[in-house]
């Protein structure tokens, strides 16, 4: 199976569930701490905007002598310096804040701790949520125990779909060809079908 190592999958059931439990828990994490990141970042930006309002310019230091000592730097010019290195995370958290991630954030509040081993469930969606909830700077310790049931449920299905496929794949390459086919139709009906129910929940009546 591509992406996992022969050993594994030599191992049949038993081997590929606890690889893909590891492999989502530690992207899972990783996700939410880019959230966590990304936020550190966008706080920094507004803490400079609001320091320094627009149509302000920085005065133009006068030059000193080469005896002189240096200025100590200002807490000022110490925020701006932060807010400064900020820069790149708060871009990428101004790419974030589109419909997506609106949407997750809805779907946080509306269903809270619940809302984190739901979103495995879903196709395309699960990335956001996680996101959100590190953005949000939803508590590691609650988001974990959240997850773990979510982790254990997406490898489960992942790995009866991989252990089905690798069958297949061992009784004939146009079985293996079928069931991708299957599970790649099922999975975009899904995402069409939650697409609709989203858009028809926000048309006006």
């Amino acid at each position: 199976m591509p992406g996992v190592p022969g050993f594994i999958s030599a191992l049949g059931w038993w081997g590929i569930v606890p690889f893909l439990f590891a492999v989502v828990f530690f992207r899972s994490q990783g996700t939410y701490w880019l959230g966590r990141w990304l936020r550190r970042g966008a706080d920094a930006w507004a803490l400079q905007e609001t320091a320094e309002p627009e149509g302000t310019t920085t005065p133009v230091a006068t030059q000193l002598p080469s005896s002189a000592p240096a200025p100590a730097s200002s807490p000022a010019q110490t925020t701006t310096e932060n807010a400064q290195a900020a820069r790149p995370k708060s871009r990428i958290a101004q790419r974030l804040s589109g419909p997506a991630m609106a949407k997750a954030q809805v779907f946080l509040e509306k269903w809270g701790f619940v809302g984190i081993p739901l979103c495995f469930l879903t196709v395309g969606f699960q990335t956001i949520v996680l996101g959100t909830a590190g953005y949000t700077r939803m508590r590691w310790d609650f988001f974990t125990l959240a997850m773990l049931p979510g982790c254990a449920t997406w490898s489960l299905i992942y790995g009866g779909v991989s252990v089905t496929l690798i069958e297949l794949w061992q009784r004939s390459p146009w079985l293996f060809m079928l069931g991708l086919l299957t599970v790649i139709g099922v999975a975009y009906g899904a995402t069409r079908l939650r697409r609709n129910a989203g858009s028809a929940a926000h048309t006006p009546q």
